[in-house]
């Protein structure tokens, strides 16, 4: 062996510190010295294996030329070469610090020259590249048989790894895709994985381009993109503008964006409900039956919509696949059980969706909460809380605004049956502002109706004025459909009740009445509204309420229900009637508080003593029991005794005594000596002075 060669044996040592990328310095130029003169067939075989030409196997062309014509000497002697050189490990691979240094030294039009080749090597041999697809594109190789691989690869995951598929998406653009073509399949991995602001202008550059591919695809990613960021109607928009003529097999989603805006004559000139599925797919299955379901919600059996949209909802988890939609047929689902007061049948079909993936990563927040206000709706709150706090986790991103806004409401709708003020007065503060970041539309009319309740109660209701007129206007251009109508007149009874507000009640007062003729829920809700009318007037009777809050508990509003026992309770003339009216509350509300607070309240008044016993009567650090503390923040807002009483479901008698024994704890002399020592006790700054109703 001569010089060189005995060089190649020994690797030159390489003692400098390492670069940024962890190779020593001038590693290319020390490679390129080893291998050079009669080495020069050594760099080639083990440039052509950097490269990803494998042993045994086809090798370049020139090379191989070379080996079979004697010109070099043979292929098995080189690679005895450079294994003993410690180039080239016993599996045929270039250990890492040459394959970097080779493919450094090496001209870029000689390695992407040997890339083609390995390619077309591939190619010959009908075998995908698979990864190598991923390292040529990235490596800087523009080759179209790499771009429709990578391509291929990234449509197989579209609709069960949007990730993954972005990703692969974005490589076959680096190995030379066409970006307009790509563009619709591109916006639907980046909405799948939750990149908004990605899709919205991948598919804003596709839709002002003159003919753009895809567009149907398209469309549907803006729909389902603006009805996530809580602007239904401008995913109507965009199904208004692809026409009837190319929406094909998305006719379905068109529909259900079009009546969530208000638009059922647009909808029903995309899709008609007896129309055939597109294909005999359990997907095309499924978007038929989603668009029959929410169509049959406006008719005259509006409830035959919830089976139609549960099977949709099986057949989508059945499925498997992720796809852009303006809303889940398991949401739809849900929102009409919800609105059916069957909460239960809500939380059981979203738990099923979540757990089975409907709809994706982006889809988990929306069922979340949905399952978070079933549990709300039937006193669970605990439950609640715990999905709406698997709802904020579910995903690497915050909240799209449409989530925002709903878990926004659920907190003020937990915080006002807690009969936490504070917490009340917090939660409306984060939905004021999610408010302001969406828009109505029919599928989010429960937390409107929500947010107005607590805007009755905390005096602010020219905060949500607006967007209850904007409701309204809606409801009408439907026609006033009743399954959908009827949870928001309630909430506008209860609003009016609380404001004080007779001819606020009238109307959907009546309106309630006169859907009783063709729901359940209306005639529950109408019966109950009376019962409240009756008992805040101070002439009821007690069967009547008490059968009033029963039927709110079998319709999913146990704690409504107790809320009306326990204010008819406190107001009761007879201690006979009271206790009747205290156990109806206690069977609805097992918990006892806030709702069921009212029958420690008025055992209290009925000689009792309930309320002097138990944990909430207990003193805590503060000096004053639960009880106490919940009296002593109503007094801090300046509450009289009367309004006391209704708050917490006692008279005012009670309230009367509970302030006297909280003075006696404190040791306070007079009024302000007792505010004074109650914002201390209680962590609270209040500018607000007692009544003089409470001296």
């Amino acid at each position: 062996m001569d010089g060189n060669l005995q060089r190649a044996e020994r690797p030159v040592p390489l003692h400098t510190a390492p670069d940024h990328q962890g190779h020593p310095p001038h590693v290319a130029e020390l490679m390129a010295k080893q291998l050079k003169g009669a080495n020069a067939a050594l760099r080639e075989l083990l440039l052509a294996l950097s490269v990803g030409f494998a042993l045994p196997g086809p090798l370049p062309a020139d090379l191989q030329h070379k080996l079979m014509s004697g010109t070099v000497e043979d292929l098995d002697s080189l690679v005895d070469r450079a294994e003993a050189a410690g180039l080239l490990t016993p599996d045929g691979t270039v250990v890492g610090t040459a394959q970097h240094a080779l493919l450094s030294a090496a001209p870029t039009a000689k390695v992407h020259a040997l890339q083609r080749e390995l390619v077309t090597v591939f190619a010959s041999a009908g075998q995908p590249l698979g990864n190598l697809a991923r390292e040529l594109a990235r490596g800087g190789l523009a080759d179209p048989r790499v771009a429709a691989e990578l391509e291929q690869a990234a449509d197989a995951l579209l609709e069960t790894d949007p990730r993954l598929a972005s990703q692969l998406y974005e490589e076959a653009l680096l190995a030379g895709s066409d970006p307009l073509a790509l563009a619709a399949r591109r916006a639907q991995a980046a909405a799948g994985d939750g990149e908004l602001d990605a899709a919205a202008r991948i598919i804003d550059a596709l839709l002002v381009s003159p003919d753009p591919p895809d567009v149907r695809r398209g469309a549907d990613v803006a729909a389902a993109v603006w009805a996530q960021r809580g602007m239904l109607a401008r995913g109507a928009d965009v199904y208004s503008w692809l026409g009837p003529g190319r929406v094909g097999p998305s006719a379905p989603l068109a529909a259900v964006a079009m009546i969530g805006a208000g638009d059922r004559a647009a909808a029903e000139a995309f899709f008609q409900p007896e129309a055939p599925a597109a294909s005999p797919t359990l997907l095309a299955a499924a978007l038929v039956q989603t668009g029959q379901g929410i169509l049959a919600s406006l008719g005259d059996k509006p409830h035959q919509g919830i089976p139609i949209l549960i099977h949709a909802s099986d057949m989508l988890n059945s499925a498997g696949t992720t796809l852009p939609l303006p809303e889940t047929p398991a949401a739809l689902a849900a929102l009409l059980a919800l609105h059916s007061g069957e909460p239960h049948l809500a939380e059981t079909v979203c738990r099923a969706a979540a757990a089975a993936g409907q709809g994706g990563h982006t889809a988990q927040p929306r069922l979340l909460l949905l399952q978070a206000w079933a549990a709300m709706m039937q006193d669970k709150p605990e439950d609640a809380r715990l999905a709406a706090t698997e709802a904020a986790k579910a995903n690497h991103w915050p909240l799209v605004p449409r989530d925002e806004f709903m878990s926004a409401a659920l907190e003020v709708g937990l915080a006002r049956r807690n009969g936490d003020v504070p917490e009340l007065i917090r939660a409306w503060e984060r939905a004021r502002e999610a408010m302001l970041h969406t828009s109505v539309d029919l599928y989010n009319l429960l937390p409107w109706g929500e947010l107005l309740i607590a805007a009755a109660r905390l005096r602010e209701t020219r905060r949500v004025a607006q967007y209850l007129e904007d409701a309204w206007k809606l409801l009408g251009r439907l026609g006033g459909p009743a399954l959908w109508a009827v949870p928001l007149h309630w909430s506008a009874v209860q609003a009016a009740l609380l404001s004080e507000s007779p001819a606020d009640l009238a109307p959907h007062a009546t309106a309630l009445a006169r859907a009783s003729a063709h729901s359940q829920l209306a005639a529950v809700l109408a019966t109950a509204g009376k019962a409240w009318v009756s008992v805040l007037a101070g002439r009821f009777r007690t069967a009547e309420v008490e059968g009033a809050a029963r039927l709110l508990g079998a319709v999913g509003m146990p704690w409504e229900g107790a809320r009306l026992a326990g204010h008819a309770a406190a107001r009761a003339e007879e201690r006979r009637d009271m206790m009747r009216l205290l156990s109806c509350a206690r069977d609805l509300h097992p918990q006892g508080s806030p709702a069921g607070g009212a029958s420690g309240a008025a055992e209290v008044q009925a000689g009792t003593g309930a309320d002097n016993g138990g944990k909430g009567a207990q003193p805590d650090a503060s000096g004053l029991s639960e009880r106490e503390k919940e009296v002593a923040r109503l007094v801090l807002e300046g509450k009289t005794y009367r309004e006391i009483g209704e708050a917490i479901y006692i008279s005012p008698r009670t309230a009367e005594h509970h302030i006297a024994r909280i003075r006696r704890r404190l040791g306070a002399e007079n009024r302000s000596d007792l505010l004074a020592r109650l914002r201390l006790s209680l962590g609270v700054e209040h500018s607000q002075q007692l009544n003089p109703q409470q001296e």
